[in-house]
């Protein structure tokens, strides 16, 4: 298949809605682009939104239209004041230089998922203290690896317990706090949401 590309790059876009719904299309983002108070309405899959280094976004909305799964570059964006909506899978944010060259320049700050559904989503060596994260039936554990022993330690239903034991430790040491949709969870361990839920009650770094 033979894509069109888009480029955004060299100059500051502000207050305008972007649709970037064409799957026929590679969305460029280039490393001298600063998008403010822009909505952006993401309609394709993850391989067809390319971030360079240091692109910026300030007080943006995305609209996630078509669930974005296994989008890791985010990382190489700067997030700054932005809104999430829709459903994001396996989507890392945040600094995670170890990542690529570029993604140094990443960051996220003052951000809100609160409107998003998360599913094994990360926040990558930024402060997760500066941003929302969505309710129940999401929940966040905030400081995964620091806390791995806590975590492997309660009593989880069926055999969740033991796939936190083998997961925590697989994740790299600047993740900051690690989101996932309890349905989901409780599907791939043949639990329930609500049993689930009875054990995270009694976590205090676990935000639902």
């Amino acid at each position: 298949m033979l894509y069109k590309k888009v480029f955004y790059e060299d100059r500051e876009i502000e207050n305008e809605r972007l649709e970037l719904t064409d799957k026929g299309s590679l969305y460029f983002f280039g490393s001298n682009v600063t998008f403010r108070n822009c909505t952006l309405v993401l309609k394709v899959s993850g391989r067809n939104l390319i971030f360079d280094q240091g692109t910026r976004f300030v007080d943006c909305t995305f609209e996630v239209k078509q669930e974005l799964k296994n989008h890791q570059q985010w990382v190489f964006a700067s997030l700054k004041g932005c809104r999430f909506k829709g459903r994001l899978t396996g989507c890392d944010f945040g600094h995670w230089p170890n990542y690529s060259k570029g993604a140094e320049h990443g960051s996220i700050e003052d951000c809100d998922f609160s409107e998003a559904r998360l599913g094994a989503c990360r926040i990558m060596g930024s402060d997760p203290a500066t941003i929302r994260f969505p309710k129940w039936p999401c929940f966040t554990i905030l400081d995964p690896i620091g806390r791995a022993p806590e975590l492997r330690d309660l009593t989880w239903p069926g055999p969740l317990g033991e796939l936190i034991r083998d997961m925590l430790p697989k994740h790299p040491p600047n993740t900051r706090a690690l989101t996932y949709y309890a349905p989901s969870a409780a599907k791939l361990v043949e639990t329930t949401p609500e049993e689930i839920r009875a054990v995270i009650e009694k976590f205090d770094c676990i935000v639902y």
